[in-house]
């Protein structure tokens, strides 16, 4: 590959949401142009990206003419056409992640079976093709309750997946296409993201405790470091790098993790690209994730991963009951709280527990980060006028 700090080095995005938004603005400080494709011009990485294509990521001709343009191609979200990928990289194009990595990671049934093939540690799970195989075979006795569905494909931020816990809950079955795993008894969940470029150096960043909306099912505060011990933690790792090497993928993994109360730890899920267990590092790492995402797409060294402070980060969600243009209610007050670091997203239009942005607080007592964190969370309110 050519020296990338020159003018015209292309780095292309497919998807412009925050996370497009995020490289886009990591990557302006080594003079890397990134070029973003997505369906509108008013989203989040429009504004501050090099260039921005108005097309479908899951069109294949949109992806393919897109992709034939750019020096790399990356994504910011999964559910992309990997049939363009694929002609890209036949053709030349470097493509990371592979798009045979991304067919396994976006079909949740196909991922879990990986695992299993692999050796990987995760939980007991089912193939069924839809709701009414899922009623049926709690009825005969085959599913006991409590368990998770979690729909094949397209789920993100909570959306496909249904917790039963008890015969109340039925009524939250999805007719898709699903696995089903019994609600495994955790302690907790933890994620660690690791990066590998194609030298095949490969770094972690510690791991992290996210804590989860009881509502909206997705993730709420995060909290680095986790509050787990140097062997759950040098374990965790362990697996996240062996994931990573497993998928022989190049850029970003974020492994999300069961902790067991018999401190066994289980591969949840894993997301190919910058992540929101990642968004932390930005304020509170040497190397952002969104900056080691750049470094292991083009193979450049990678960066330290080390901690500068303790840290939490809060998702700022649309409030319930509100959807329209986004007004941000007393967003002084938040700025007052010492150490808060804010990042919105730009999203237009707010809905409920829609992610319009987050913010991470540094101090050196990560207790009193927790404090803050959570009075953003109960202060802050993203509504409409």
């Amino acid at each position: 590959m050519k020296e990338i700090i020159n003018t015209g080095f292309k780095v292309g995005i497919l998807g412009g949401g925050q996370l497009g938004k995020m490289l886009a603005l990591a990557a302006q400080n080594w003079e890397l142009e990134t070029w973003i494709l997505d369906e509108a011009p008013d989203f989040p990485a429009a504004n501050v990206c090099s260039k921005f294509v108005k097309g479908s990521f899951k069109d294949f001709d949109d992806v393919y003419n897109f992709g034939k343009q750019v020096d790399v191609l990356t994504i910011e979200i999964e559910h992309v056409n990997t049939d363009a990928l694929l002609k890209l990289e036949e053709e030349g194009v470097k493509v990371h992640p592979s798009p045979r990595a991304l067919n396994i990671i976006k079909d949740k049934g196909i991922q879990k079976q990986f695992y299993k093939d692999q050796g990987l540690p995760t939980s007991d799970f089912e193939f069924y093709p839809g709701g009414a195989a899922i009623r049926e075979a709690i009825d005969q006795g085959i599913i006991k309750i409590p368990f998770v569905q979690k729909s094949r494909t397209a789920g993100y931020d909570g959306k496909g997946v249904a917790v039963i816990r008890t015969e109340g809950d039925l009524d939250k079955i999805m007719d898709a296409a699903s696995i089903v795993e019994p609600l495994v008894d955790i302690q907790k969940e933890i994620a660690v993201i690791v990066a590998r470029n194609e030298d095949g150096e490969i770094r972690a960043f510690p791991a992290v405790e996210m804590e989860f909306n009881p509502i909206a099912n997705l993730v709420e505060f995060l909290f680095c470091p986790a509050n787990i011990s140097e062997a759950i933690e040098a374990e965790a790792t362990k697996i996240a790098k062996e994931t990573i090497e497993a998928y022989d993928l190049c850029g970003l993994l974020a492994v999300e993790l069961f902790l067991t109360n018999d401190n066994d730890i289980l591969i949840n899920e894993v997301a190919p690209r910058p992540h929101n267990s990642g968004h932390h590092t930005i304020d509170s790492a040497i190397t952002s994730q969104f900056q080691q995402h750049l470094r292991a797409v083009v193979n450049y060294p990678l960066g330290a991963t080390d901690a500068t402070s303790p840290s939490v980060m809060v998702n700022l969600l649309g409030a319930a009951g509100h959807t329209g243009p986004a007004h941000y209610a007393d967003l002084d007050k938040c700025f007052a709280i010492e150490g808060a670091k804010f990042h919105l997203y730009g999203k237009t239009v707010t809905k409920p527990f829609r992610k319009m942005g987050h913010a991470t607080v540094v101090d050196t007592d990560l207790d009193a980060a927790k404090e803050k964190a959570r009075a953003i969370n109960q202060t802050l309110r993203i509504i409409t006028k």
